[in-house]
Parts: C-alpha cells; structure tokens; sequence
C-alpha cells in the first residue's frame, strides 16, 4: 500500500514538473515572440473619413518605400528605421501634401503597449513592442497597426499576410502556433504575464 502511495505521488509529481516545464517554456516562447518584432503604429489626426483615409494612405506609401526590406535581424531593422525617421517623416508628409493636407507629421521608435489584435489567420499577443509609431497633426484619431519587421504588412489589400515561407523564416514553430491558435495559449499566458509583473 506504501508503496502505492509513494509511486501515485511521484507520477502526480511528475506531471506537474512536466507541465511547468511546458508552461515556462510557452511563456519564454511568447516574450521572444514580442521581442522579434517591429510594429508600425499610424495615429490619424481625427476619426473623420477624410483624416481615416489619409491615414491609410501614409501606410501604403511607407510600405511601398521599402526602407527596411533589408534588414536582416531585428536590431538592424530598428536601427534603419531610427536613422530613417527624418526620411520616415518625409514620406509621410509628402503623402499628405499630395491629397491637399498641410498636417505635420512626427515619428519616433518606441516602446508601447498593444492589445490583442486579429488579422485573418494571424493573432499577435498582447503586450509591450517595439513600434515606429507615427502620428499625424494631433493624432486624436484611431490608429492602424501591423508588423513592419518581419514583414507581414500589406499595403491596401489587407493588413497581415500569412505568408509561410516568411513565417517560417522569422518565427520558431512555436511562435507560428502561438499567432495561429492564439486561443490554446490565452490563460497560460495571462497567468505568465502577471506572473512576471509581480516578480518584476
């Protein structure tokens, strides 16, 4: 009978250890998920259909620049795009003086909270990235965002692309599974984070 104990209690010990490994492992799979990507963050100055439009098409002149096309890694993209910010700036007003606007318009790479967002087949998590976040005149309108690196983003067609071959370029397989069933990981995930917030 002790015996039986003893070998009921260690399985039971076991599988515990085995799904905290997998929990730590989904959790560390999620933060270098956050870690691997630029977002591009685009404020309008109003939520009117005129500054809405504008908005968008700054975002289809970005894209079709082309600036970070070669980056290679995370690190140089950011470094690009943050050395590019006068040009960035440029682009992007020269967009707006093109459709009649005489807005100004400022960027910056930084560091910002997103909420969960859903394109298609692709959910990126919630948390905090790395952004080029512009922002036009006030930028009191709704925003638009995707992923400028790697490079999911679509001008004017549609926001994200599930390209595989870039996926599978960029993100662990892990991390693929983590965007596309994003619902498999919601709990594990909410409890990873506030894990971390409270022994931050």
């Amino acid at each position: 009978m002790k015996k039986n104990i003893i070998l009921i209690g260690g399985m039971v010990l076991a599988i515990l250890f085995s799904n905290i490994g997998s929990f730590i492992r989904d959790g560390q799979a999620l933060d270098d998920l956050r870690d691997s990507v630029l977002r591009l963050h685009i404020l309008a100055e109003s939520d009117s259909d005129y500054d809405q439009n504008l908005k968008l098409k700054v975002r289809d002149a970005l894209l079709e620049s082309g600036i970070l096309d070669a980056s290679e890694n995370l690190e140089q993209a950011e470094k690009t795009a943050r050395e590019n910010l006068p040009e960035i700036i440029g682009i992007a007003e020269n967009t707006l003086r093109k459709n009649g606007c005489n807005l100004s318009v400022s960027a910056e790479i930084t560091e910002m909270d997103f909420d969960e967002r859903v394109y298609g087949n692709i959910t990126m998590p919630a948390g905090n990235y790395k952004a080029l976040r512009i922002k036009i005149g006030s930028a009191s309108g709704h925003n638009w965002w995707c992923v400028m690196y790697p490079p999911l983003c679509l001008p004017a067609a549609c926001d994200v692309e599930e390209n595989k071959d870039t996926m599978a370029v960029f993100f662990s397989e892990k991390e693929i599974d983590i965007v596309r069933k994003p619902k498999k990981y919601k709990v594990k995930f909410a409890i990873w984070d506030k894990l971390k917030s409270v022994f931050s």
